[in-house]
C-alpha cells in the first residue's frame, strides 16, 4: 500500500517504521496546514491515510481525505463527541473510515472482558466501580479515549451509573476516572471493582507504542477496498 501518515508525532514515526517493515511505503507525511496545501496531489495517489494527529485537526482532516476518496485510519482520541456526524457523514458519502480509541490487540481484549465483567456485575451493586488510567506527560487529552471507551461500556450495562465523571464522583450513580500524567508511559488502564469483602480487577499495561502502531497498520490493510464505518470490534470478530 502507498500510506500516507497524517501527524508526524512519536507514534506517526513508530507507524511509518512498523509499515515499512510489514512492505507497505509512506509515500506522504503530512503534519501542518502548509503540508495539505503543498502535499495535496501527492496525497490523491495513495492509497489510505493513517492520522495520529491532534483532537483539533483530526475532524477536519477526515473531512478532507473524504473529498478525495481516501480511505483513512483514525487513532487521535479527544474528538468522539464529533463521531456521529463523522460516521453518518461517511456512510452517506460511500467513503471508508476506521476508528479506534486504541489499536493495541490486548486494549481491545480488554474492552471485550469489561463488557462482559459489568454485565455480571450488575446483579452486584455491593461493589462499586471505578476507572484509573496513566499515560506519558505529552498526552493532550484526559482522560484517555481508552478510558472514555471502558467507562461507557461499564455505564452501558450498570443500571445504577449514569455518567462518568474525571476526578472524584460526588454521588453513587457517577463513575470516576483518574487521570495521571507520568514521565514516558505509554498507557496503564484498570478497571476495579471494590466491596467492603474484595477487590476485582482488570488491568492492561502496554510495554511501548510499538503495539498502537502495529494495530493501526493492520487495520489500514483490513480497511483497504472497504467501504462504511469499522473499529477494532470488527477487525478482531470481537462481540
Amino acid at each position: 500500500m502507498e500510506i500516507a501518515i497524517i501527524g508526524y508525532g512519536k507514534m506517526g514515526k513508530e507507524i511509518a517504521e512498523i509499515a515499512e517493515e510489514r512492505g507497505h511505503d509512506v509515500s506522504v507525511v503530512i503534519d501542518s496546514s502548509d503540508d495539505w496545501m503543498e502535499k495535496i496531489d501527492e496525497l490523491r495517489d495513495c492509497d489510505i491515510a493513517i492520522d495520529f494527529s491532534t483532537p483539533d485537526a483530526v475532524v477536519d482532516n477526515i473531512f478532507k481525505c473524504f473529498n478525495i476518496n481516501i480511505p483513512i485510519v483514525v487513532g487521535t482520541t479527544g474528538w468522539h463527541d464529533q463521531l456521529e456526524n463523522v460516521v453518518h457523514d461517511c456512510l452517506q458519502r460511500e467513503q471508508s473510515l476506521f476508528v479506534a480509541s486504541n489499536f493495541s490487540i490486548g486494549v481491545n481484549i480488554m474492552f471485550d472482558i469489561n463488557r462482559k465483567l459489568a454485565k455480571i456485575m450488575n446483579s452486584h451493586p455491593e461493589y462499586d466501580v471505578s476507572i484509573s488510567e496513566t499515560h506519558h506527560i505529552h498526552k493532550l487529552d484526559a482522560p484517555s479515549g481508552t478510558a472514555i471507551s471502558l467507562a461507557n461500556d461499564i455505564i452501558e450495562e450498570l443500571e445504577h451509573k449514569e455518567e462518568w465523571v474525571l476526578g472524584e464522583a460526588d454521588s453513587a450513580t457517577e463513575l470516576p476516572i483518574v487521570a495521571h500524567r507520568e514521565g514516558e508511559v505509554p498507557g496503564i488502564h484498570e478497571v476495579k471493582y471494590d466491596s467492603m469483602v474484595d477487590t476485582i480487577s482488570i488491568r492492561h499495561s502496554a510495554k511501548s507504542r510499538k503495539g498502537f502502531a502495529l494495530g493501526a497498520v493492520v487495520a489500514a490493510e483490513y480497511l483497504l477496498g472497504k467501504k462504511g464505518y469499522y473499529t477494532m470490534a470488527d477487525m478482531l470478530n470481537l462481540g
